[in-house]
């Protein structure tokens, strides 16, 4: 089954950000968010955006929340 790999994820957010011209500031003040620790904790990947707050990013940066997310699979025996 593929999950999201969370590390991965924010590696790819930020880099999608970069590629659409954004800062970090700019994004912290498109969601009013007071600082933007958030934001690093998404990078890091030590936390994903919401499901709402993915919608944002992909209509911000002009891609869909597929483009954001990056899967792994993950082998698990099926009895």
């Amino acid at each position: 089954m593929p999950t999201i790999d969370l590390r991965l994820t924010g590696m790819n957010i930020k880099n999608i950000m970069h590629r659409a011209g954004f800062k970090t500031t700019d994004i912290q003040r498109a969601f009013g968010f007071s600082t933007p620790q958030a934001i690093y904790k998404w990078f890091r990947g030590d936390a994903l955006p919401t499901v709402d707050n993915l919608v944002i990013l992909a209509h911000l940066f002009d891609c869909t929340v597929d483009d954001l997310l990056v899967l792994s699979e993950v082998n698990s025996a099926v009895a």
